[in-house]
């Protein structure tokens, strides 16, 4: 864990974020208070899928999706 006073956070505030985005830093305030800074993970969609690879029209998709809607 790597701490900076708050002076220093300030001053070098691009190293502070880059030293985050592997480890938690600590900043320090002169008055006694302390914050802990790290690199949050990306949120990710849950509509983010990986395709499937099959050879298949566009056509035959929408033919198979009508079929099945007729079918209820």
């Amino acid at each position: 864990m790597t701490v900076f006073t708050f002076s220093q956070a300030r001053q070098n505030f691009a190293k502070v974020l880059e030293k985050a985005r592997t480890k938690e830093v600590m900043i320090k305030r002169r008055d006694g208070s302390v914050f802990s800074l790290k690199s949050a993970k990306k949120a990710r969609s849950p509509l983010a899928v990986n395709g499937l690879k099959i050879k298949i029209t566009a056509k035959e998709i929408v033919d198979i999706v009508r079929e099945v809607r007729h079918r209820n």
